[in-house]
């Protein structure tokens, strides 16, 4: 092997936020830079990998009070889950931290002070929404209203769902808030800016986005720099180009408080990525730095002085979402606050799941913590995800069938296919010994060259190429292994020589190909070379070039996936039962919907239901966040509804319903009102738009002779999100 010059890497994946379990996506990307991470600490260079939940926001401490809790409990609540999903998928952090601990406190503060003593630090008047029931300023994905552009309702404040305009809250019509239903108002406040728009900040981003690093590669992928360059373009107009950053939100509001500005608070994008410096520096601080590398311990190594060697890379895995932030924000943010920037921003894209986003409603979704709870191995998703992983931004497309193919074929037909047949004549006929009849140096020669070529590839996140490289080395093995027939050369003791030598060298190709597999296969890796070949440590890359002499007798490594085990991953939500059957006088109905023109109310039912029919049935406590005529009809309101849930991004999502209760109850008496929804109704497409759920309320079975509609009411104490049982 080449020895490479001693690398000395810190390398950081997308923090998550810390409001919800971890999705497929954070799975993915912890994934794709475990592997890289794997590779280089089995080069022997030194890698120090840390990530940290980010803890700060109005989301976080919206959530935390409905949970009745501190936002630090719910953050600390939220971080205890992390290591069920880490080490169920084998990725090795280095450190785990939080935004909110005291190394982000400091660090935060001090890079703020460094950027307002170089002068791109100012501070201006602005005009934004405030909710006068929860007493603050409301950020964009807290407003709601009538499109400005098509008028469609219920549309966020920074834009449209139904026709894809981009605006600002101040536009909305009919604006109002989500966390309360008031109506907010305009207040000015003083806010905080990074001059992002400077000439000295524009030319070093120009010249660090288009510029290699140190050691040759670019900062950014080709297309990741076509898409920045639009960022630095004004149009005609004078549209678009760099803006100036808002760095400063008011109280209240959880995060870190801005040094001599009483009441003002960093805005979370500026202090998430600090979070990075902070997690590394609890990480030396802890004294653990050598805790997990192949390299000797550096005594007394402090975190500046590790930042400030000039060969220390900082190396970064993102998603495509959040470009912006991270090739424009954070570089300037660290190049003028006198820090090392970036020497490598890589970015995946997303993960669909048959060419579709996922859908949890639809049976799209890929649970990481239901694949562990299925007892689904977790190497077979890793090996998956790599196989279709390349250095470009493309999105991973998971397809069930694919999946079942693709590890069964490479990973149990070829690679484990290996050892099964030939390890059963070692240990049969030679007490485990390999021997190799003839030059062996071709042997070890194809080894290196091909172990050099994977370490470039993975190296370049080109894992996809990498596997093919390896997976068709595993089928000239096997073809090899084949033709020299060693079920006959058993048969004959004059050619126990053949049989050793052939079963020898499948073997060999079988060790190599499991060095270039650790990275990727790390839990089956380092059975194969303690329990197979008998070593006392785990795979180093340089190992892929040696011969194995010994082997003990096969023992599983490795089964076949069950298609109808991984179908219970993609299992969709169950569907609403019919509606319960009632004796009582009064009984429970949809107002979510009429019944469809010309087809009569059925009658009331007098069968019964058993328990797991009702259980079928998800009721969920709702609060009516907003509640609003339906033009063009006598008898809808439009309702929004907090049922407790929030969007992929951690923002509230509201539920739209319309019920026809317009006759029984004014849309203002609504607000803030607590009630009962089905929530595992299918939704329904009206003229009007769609319905997500319905309300229920009591009426009588005439309901002509006795009029009247009874929204249900739950008994106080209820929250937004109970389940009704």
């Amino acid at each position: 092997m080449n020895t490479p010059t001693k690398r000395r890497l810190f390398v950081t994946t997308a923090l998550p936020y810390a409001n919800g379990a971890f999705h497929i996506g954070h799975i993915m990307e912890y994934i794709q830079a475990d592997i890289w991470v794997r590779l280089q600490r089995m080069l022997g260079h030194e890698v120090h990998f840390v990530g940290a939940d980010d803890a700060h926001g109005a989301p976080i401490m919206i959530a935390a009070e409905k949970a009745r809790k501190t936002p630090q409990q719910f953050v600390a609540d939220i971080a205890a889950t992390r290591g069920a999903y880490l080490d169920g998928f084998h990725i090795r952090f280095d450190n785990w931290h939080s935004t909110d601990a005291p190394e982000n406190h400091e660090l935060a503060q001090d890079i703020y002070r460094a950027l307002r003593k170089a002068g791109l630090i100012y501070t201006r008047e602005i005009e934004q929404f405030y909710d006068p029931v929860k007493g603050m300023f409301l950020p964009d994905r807290y407003i709601k209203g009538h499109c400005p552009k098509c008028g469609a309702a219920d549309q966020y404040g920074d834009a449209c769902e139904v026709c894809g305009a981009v605006y600002g809250p101040t536009e909305l019509k009919q604006p109002y808030s989500v966390l309360s239903g008031a109506t907010p108002e305009l207040r000015k406040s003083e806010h905080y800016f990074f001059q992002l728009s400077s000439p000295r900040c524009a030319d070093f981003l120009r010249d660090w986005t288009h510029s290699a690093n140190a050691q040759g590669a670019p900062h950014l992928q080709p297309e990741v720099l076509n898409k920045v360059r639009e960022w630095f373009t004004a149009d005609e107009a004078g549209h678009g180009g760099l803006a100036d950053w808002d760095i400063s939100r008011d109280a209240p509001y959880f995060g870190i408080e801005i040094p001599d500005a009483p009441g003002k608070y960093f805005y979370v994008w500026l202090d998430a990525p600090i979070g990075y410096l902070a997690s590394l520096k609890n990480h030396f601080d802890k004294g653990q730095a050598a805790r997990h590398w192949h390299v000797p311990s550096r005594t007394g190594q402090s975190f500046e002085q590790f930042m400030d060697d000039p060969q220390v890379e900082q190396i970064h895995f993102i998603g495509k979402d959040i470009i912006y932030f991270h090739t424009l924000f954070w570089p300037a943010t660290l190049q003028f606050s006198g820090r090392k920037t970036p020497t490598q921003v890589n970015v995946h894209g997303f993960v669909t799941v048959g060419g579709e986003k996922m859908s949890k409603s639809r049976g799209t979704g890929i649970s990481p913590l239901r694949y562990l709870e299925l007892n689904l191995n977790p190497e077979w998703l890793r090996y998956y995800l790599a196989a279709k992983l390349s250095g470009r931004v493309e999105d991973v497309d998971f397809t069930p069938d694919d999946f079942v193919a693709r590890v069964n074929s490479d990973l149990i037909g070829k690679y484990v296919n290996i050892a099964s047949r030939a390890a059963k004549f070692i240990t049969q006929y030679f007490d485990g010994r390999l021997g190799y009849f003839g030059a062996t140096r071709e042997l070890e020669d194809s080894a290196r060259a091909l172990a050099n070529d994977v370490a470039a590839s993975l190296d370049a996140r080109d894992y996809a190429r990498a596997l093919r490289e390896i997976m068709a080395h595993a089928d000239r093995i096997n073809t090899a292994f084949d033709a020299a027939q060693p079920w006959l050369l058993a048969k004959d003791d004059r050619r126990r020589g053949e049989l050793q030598d052939a079963s020898s060298r499948a073997l060999a190709g079988f060790w190599s190909i499991s060095v270039m597999l650790a990275p990727i296969l790390p839990a089956t890796a380092s059975r194969v070379a303690r329990e197979l070949f008998g070593l006392d440590r785990d795979f180093l890359w340089d190992d892929a070039a040696t011969l194995p002499h010994h082997v003990r007798p096969y023992q599983h490594l490795m089964q076949r996936i069950d298609p109808k085990q991984l179908a219970r991953l993609f299992e969709p939500a169950m569907a609403p039962a019919p509606e319960p059957a009632s004796a009582a006088t009064h009984k429970a109905t949809s107002t979510a919907v009429a019944p469809p023109k010309g087809q009569a109310e059925p009658a009331t039912p007098t069968g019964t239901v058993s328990i797991d029919d009702f259980a079928r049935i998800d009721l969920r406590i709702v609060r009516i966040v907003h509640a609003e005529a339906v033009e063009g009809s006598t008898k809808l309101l439009r309702l929004a509804l907090d049922a407790g849930e929030t969007d992929a991004h951690g923002q509230p999502r509201l539920r739209n319903v319309f019920s026809g209760i317009a006759a029984a109850y004014k849309p203002e008496d609504l607000v803030g009102r607590l009630t009962v929804m089905v929530a595992n109704l299918a939704p329904r497409k009206m003229k009007f738009g769609v319905s997500e759920g319905m309300v229920l309320a009591a009426s009588h079975d005439d309901e002509k002779a006795q009029p009247g509609i009874y929204l249900l009411d739950p008994y106080p104490g209820a929250q937004p999100g109970m389940r009704v049982r």
